[in-house]
């Protein structure tokens, strides 16, 4: 059992089935759930993670090597590189080729497109992620990724009762990344300051707030058109 446990990869699928098992959850509650519920819960969720985005933003940029103007220029230049290449777009394509082969009959292209770019960015942004995978592939400590886990469980079922069945899709990119920074794990260590994980973590929950804001109603924003912000963000740490 021990050994299990501290296999560097029992985190990511530990992460992989609590986002299945709650986006399923929250499937099955959907179809209870009269309109004014689901826009109230729709509500809270995207309350949670405005803030959750907006608190992750603020600790990131208090550390005392944080670069107050680039998260402005990360987040500008991203959002110009993403819209000029419409990676929204080109997921929403992607998202509507997924649903035709599924045919789920109750779920939109958008609905579907915004459940999985939502839950991919609630899911595979922010310190928990780089920091888990680096401490399960170097020391075989997946307790970063279990508490990630349950974080992940709760969110699933609500962002699937508001978003649908695109949030279920997420666990795919929830399992290829964190399996992918365990597996680099060994190269990542070394290169990754801890200035630029602070970086990339509070662009990162800056874009987790936006999600928060369309989920309220509040906004409408293109979230992947965002995405580039983060490389940015990585690129401007280690020069500046």
């Amino acid at each position: 059992m021990e050994a299990i446990i501290h296999f560097p990869y029992t985190g990511v699928i530990v992460n992989m089935l609590a986002v299945i098992v709650g986006s399923v959850i929250g499937l099955l509650c959907k179809k209870g759930f009269p309109q004014k519920l689901s826009d109230a819960v729709m509500f809270g969720a995207g309350l949670c993670t405005a803030y959750i985005g907006l608190s992750g933003a603020i600790r990131a940029g208090s550390l005392p090597d944080a670069n107050p103007i680039a998260p402005v220029i990360a987040v500008a230049g991203g959002a110009l590189i993403g819209t000029l290449l419409d990676i929204d777009g080109a997921l929403n394509r992607a998202a509507a080729a997924v649903e035709n082969k599924l045919r789920h009959g109750d779920t939109s292209q958008g609905s579907l497109a915004e459940g999985f770019v939502s839950a991919t960015l609630l899911f595979c942004v922010g310190s928990m992620i780089i920091l888990g995978g680096l401490s399960a592939g170097v020391s075989g400590d997946n307790t970063i990724y279990f508490t990630k886990s349950v974080l992940d469980f709760v969110a699933a079922i609500a962002l699937s009762v508001s978003l649908g069945a695109g949030v279920l899709l997420s666990a795919a990119a929830v399992g290829i990344l964190q399996g992918l920074i365990v597996l680099a794990s060994g190269f990542l260590q070394p290169v990754l300051t801890e200035h630029m994980i602070g970086e990339m973590n509070c662009v990162g929950n800056l874009l987790i707030v936006i999600i928060g804001l369309n989920l309220m109603g509040i906004t409408k924003q293109k979230v992947a058109n965002f995405l580039p912000a983060i490389i940015i963000a990585l690129v401007m740490a280690i020069f500046i």
